[in-house]
C-alpha cells in the first residue's frame, strides 16, 4: 500500500498502487483547491481519520470533497449517488517520487 497524508497527519490515506495517470481540472471548485486526482473505485482506498475532515458538496451534488479540518488541506472528494462507486484522491499528499511517472491528463471542467 502506498500512503499519503495531509500536512498536519491527521487524515491518512493508503492507495493500492501508485498512479499512471493524474488529472489536472480546471472547473470552479478544482482550479481554487490546486488538487492533483488520482481515481480508484472507494473499495480500494482506506482512509483513516475521516473524522477530521469536513465535506463540502457543490451544486450539482454529485461529489463530496473533503478537507481537514485542522490544516485545510484537501484530501479526496467521493461520488454521491449513482456515482457512490469511483473517488478521487488529492495526489499531491502523497510524496513526490509516488506520482513523478504518471501522465498528467488536462481535463477542461470549466466548459462542463
Amino acid at each position: 500500500m502506498i500512503e499519503g497524508h495531509c500536512h498536519c497527519g491527521a487524515v491518512t490515506l493508503r492507495i493500492p498502487i501508485r498512479p499512471t495517470s493524474i488529472t489536472d481540472c480546471n472547473c470552479s471548485i478544482c482550479r481554487r483547491l490546486g488538487a492533483l486526482w488520482a481515481y480508484y473505485p472507494t473499495d480500494e482506498v482506506t482512509i483513516e481519520g475521516l473524522e477530521a475532515t469536513s465535506p463540502y458538496v457543490q451544486g450539482d451534488r454529485t461529489l463530496a470533497t473533503y478537507h481537514c479540518r485542522t490544516c485545510g488541506c484537501t484530501t479526496h472528494w467521493t461520488g454521491l449517488g449513482q456515482y457512490a462507486h469511483r473517488m478521487g484522491i488529492n495526489a499531491r499528499l502523497f510524496d513526490p517520487s509516488v506520482v513523478e511517472n504518471a501522465s498528467i491528463r488536462n481535463y477542461d471542467g470549466a466548459s462542463r
